[in-house]
């Protein structure tokens, strides 16, 4: 009997539609009955609240009196700071004007050249500077094709460099080595230079070593007398003979150690049935120092045994206290380690004279050691036949005609410069350009975490970007705690470097999201809402955070299926995982849904979508599947309810955004409810450390949540993360 296809899609519709609403009714009754448990459990809670409050408030009023000249102190320190946030914004808002801001922005990566350089073997340091001034090289170290070019030039070069780098490494570990940030002249270092400059820098390690031994041998003394001196201070309470107890006689033998205190009764009945004595003399702490003495033969082994069991720890007994007693060995000691100072500091004072004559010299040579490196650094890149020599690397497009200008000005021998495009097997090798914008770098950094995009790839920075300030700013939306999180970022603007702006924009979006839902460190009275509160409109953040979830998790199916037609793989950009079946299968199943809500149906246009697609994805597994009939049947199966259980749980993870949202409402309210029944001093201090738990807790929480759905509902769909970055050659300026 034929099958209806209308009857059959009406009967689906009917069971979903009946589902809905029992689903409805149930979760409305759930709360109809939660109503009046609530407000019973918020009546018994209000005394021990009011309690507690009673109760901590003088010690809160206590602390307000101690800490009032810290905070007067504090509020005079940051008078100046606060001067600045004029000039901050200021700077901020002509750094947003700039057109230079706005340059680097690009969601395609940028176009890459892979270049060959031939030149004659002599001119091969004069081009490895220039192709290190330009920083625009990386080097590709494959083998060339051509059999011809099998040789490596520069042998002896690279290993002068390597002798002469390692000795000044160590130099620098005795004395310090001056590290001027501008080379005073950029020029090729040739090789009779380098050799003069290694034999100098031979003979300066020469002489350097032997003030690294004599610190050496200081170091060894002093360690070794204060070694003798904790042991002569673990056997001060004891009063025998150290000497004599060194020296162990015929017919007794002595063990002095340490004893946990916990097993000194089971140690003392050991001891006693291996017919020894034990003398406790020192108690520290959980330890006890002990003395123990007995004949010599056969419970020697016996009492080996015993002692390890306990845990005892011999202590070594000091040399030459045969002439000496304990007293007079300390004081000899001491004199030793006087004696030792001595030595350091004249030791010192030499280095310093020997560091101030040949300061320049050091100097000189670190900057020429500089200057030499890059045509050591592109060692696996140049290969040479005779007089000719290449080298191949990586080289974006547009710095390729700049490249080329400045070769010519630098080399004064033919060369040649041959450049084309990437063929498609070798985009992995092809590396990606960082984007330079000082906006996007420290969103970059945290793309960095979770991979670097292969070339061809869309660069997930920008986007990251703008969701990430959308996502954190919405759930923590506050203008005085988005405040403090710029104005600490800028604070601290030294020591978190680059960073310092991400802090400062997480701020900004914070502060903005404050002024629509009209919050001051969680006071909803102070300044009206530009838009709505989110504790008085639940419903309203949830459906918006759901919207929000759908139009990311579309995006990011649309970045998927771009990648996928950028490296020409057309059959995963259309059937493959997040590819464009999945899209029309998750866009009509989010169009059925909303018919659902507004009314009660889901509609016979997105039930076909939704069945055409999960069909359609079903056919193209089983069609590349080499499996059993059984086997087929079953995996298909799995895969296909995957897909659906999958689309709609991440969409419900977005509900997080506006959850986040409300929660930092309530836990505002919570901090103002629990300082409005104190007074005016606890108020304040209640407010004050309110606020903080709630920057440093849920701040930290919240930018945990928004991470997480950045990289497994954004980046998990579009971005592999299986590239690797342009590492252009440089003339490095710092230290060797």
């Amino acid at each position: 009997m034929p099958v209806n296809k209308q009857q059959l899609l009406s009967a689906i519709q009917q069971h979903l539609l009946s589902l809905w609403v029992l689903l409805r009714g149930f979760w409305a009754k759930l709360l109809a009955e939660a109503k009046p448990q609530l407000r019973a459990i918020a009546a018994k809670v209000e005394p021990q609240i009011r309690a507690i409050a009673a109760k901590v408030e003088p010690q809160i009023r206590a602390i307000a009196a101690k800490v009032e000249p810290q905070t007067r102190a504090i509020t005079a320190k940051a008078g100046p700071a606060l001067r600045q946030v004029g000039p901050l914004l200021d700077q901020l808002w002509r750094a947003l004007r700039s057109p230079d801001n706005w340059r680097e922005i690009r969601l395609r990566p940028l176009l890459m050249k892979h270049v060959r350089l031939l030149v004659i073997t002599d001119d091969l340091p004069r081009a490895s500077l220039t192709l290190a001034e330009t920083e625009s090289f990386h080097p590709d170290t494959r083998p060339p094709e051509e059999q011809l070019l099998s040789g490596i030039p520069g042998r002896d070069y690279r290993e002068i460099y390597q002798q002469a780098h390692g000795r000044l490494e160590k130099i620098a570990k005795v004395v310090p080595i001056d590290a001027a940030a501008d080379l005073e002249e950029v020029r090729v270092i040739e090789p009779d230079e380098l050799r003069a400059i290694n034999e100098q820098l031979t003979e300066r390690w020469a002489e350097a070593s032997r003030f690294e031994e004599g610190f050496r041998r200081i170091d060894e003394q002093d360690r070794f007398i204060r070694e003798q001196q904790a042991s002569l201070e673990n056997f001060s309470n004891l009063e025998i003979d150290l000497g004599a107890l060194r020296n162990k006689t015929r017919f007794l033998d002595f063990y002095v150690g340490v004893v946990p205190r916990e097993n000194l009764s089971r140690l003392q009945g050991a001891v006693a049935l291996a017919d020894h004595l034990l003398f406790t003399y020192l108690e520290r702490e959980q330890s006890t120092h002990v003395v123990i003495v007995g004949p010599r033969g056969e419970q020697e082994s016996q009492l080996a045994s015993v002692l390890s069991s306990a845990s005892f720890q011999p202590l070594p007994i000091p040399a030459g206290l045969e002439d000496a007693s304990p007293e007079q060995k300390q004081d000899e000691l001491n004199a030793k380690r006087q004696q030792l100072q001595a030595e350091r500091k004249a030791l010192s004072a030499e280095v310093d004279a020997w560091e101030q004559q040949h300061r320049e010299a050091l100097r000189s040579a670190r900057q020429a050691l500089q200057m030499a490196a890059p045509f050591v650094t592109l060692d696996p890149s140049i290969r040479s036949a005779g007089h000719l020599a290449v080298v191949c690397g990586w080289v974006p497009a547009r710095e390729l005609s700049a490249l080329e200008a400045r070769l010519r000005s630098s080399l004064s021998l033919p060369f040649e410069l041959e450049s084309r495009n990437p063929t498609p097997a070798e985009r992995p090798l092809v590396p990606t350009v960082a984007t330079n914008n000082r906006f996007l770098v420290p969103f970059s950094m945290l793309v960095k975490q979770y991979g670097i995009p292969q070339y061809g790839e869309v660069d997930p920075t920008p986007l990251f970007a703008v969701t990430f300030l959308l996502m954190f700013g919405s759930m923590f939306g506050d203008i005085g705690q988005g405040a403090v999180i710029a104005g600490v970022a800028w604070a601290f603007r030294a020591k978190l470097g680059r960073f310092y702006r991400f802090g400062i924009m997480a701020g900004l979006s914070s502060m903005f999201f404050g002024v629509l839902f009209g919050s001051i460190f969680g006071y909803e009275e102070i300044l009206p809402a530009l838009w709505k509160s989110p504790i008085h409109h639940p419903i309203l953040m949830l459906q918006i955070a759901l919207g929000y979830g759908v139009l990311f998790i579309a995006i990011a199916c649309g970045l998927a299926i771009y990648n996928r037609i950028a490296v020409k793989d057309l059959a995963a950009a259309v059937f493959g995982h997040h590819g464009l079946v999945n899209l029309i299968f998750y866009l009509a199943l989010v169009w059925g849904a909303v018919g659902i809500a507004t009314n009660s149906r889901f509609g016979a246009g997105p039930l076909a979508l939704v069945i055409g697609a999960l069909m359609a994805l079903a056919g193209y597994a089983w069609s590349h599947m080499q499996a059993p009939i059984g086997e087929k049947v079953l995996v298909v199966f799995i895969e296909t309810l995957e897909t659906v259980i999958g689309y709609i749980s991440n969409t419900l993870s977005f509900l997080r955004v506006a959850a986040f949202s409300l929660n930092h409402a309530a836990l505002s309210l919570a901090v103002l409810t629990l300082a409005g029944m104190m007074g005016p001093a606890g108020h304040l201090i209640t407010v004050i450390l309110g606020n903080v738990f709630v920057l440093v807790l849920e701040g930290g929480i919240v930018m945990i949540q928004v991470m997480r759905l950045q990289y497994y509902e954004g980046f998990s769909r579009y971005f592999s993360g299986d590239g690797h970055e342009f590492s252009p050659l440089k003339l490095r300026r710092g230290q060797v």
